[in-house]
């Protein structure tokens, strides 16, 4: 019986964590070379409401970011907030989480 209800509850865990699932973003930019240009890029992307999980690649001119379920990140959203940040943004991948 305890298993039955251990098993139940796992299911229930995992059932609401793929509901809640968003989206992951990996976006190219170049001119990305110091630690310093990794921050101010994190401190930016923590500004969006529902982003998390950043990453900032800065060898391979990656950046990597999670988005809440129910939000978006758009080109020209990125784009901006890389050209005003003085970065060249070259485009975004999108994949579910």
């Amino acid at each position: 019986m305890r298993k039955l209800v251990l098993i139940s509850l796992a299911s229930v865990f995992f059932s609401q964590a793929a509901v809640a699932a968003g989206t992951h973003y990996e976006m190219r930019v170049d001119g990305l070379a110091c630690p310093f240009c990794a921050y101010g890029i994190e401190k930016k992307l923590k500004s969006i409401d529902g982003v998390s999980n950043i990453h900032v690649d800065l060898d391979n001119g990656l950046v990597t970011v999670d988005m809440a379920q129910g939000g978006e990140l758009t080109e020209a959203q990125m784009k901006e907030l890389f050209n005003d940040a003085g970065f060249s943004y070259r485009g975004m991948k999108k994949t579910s989480l």
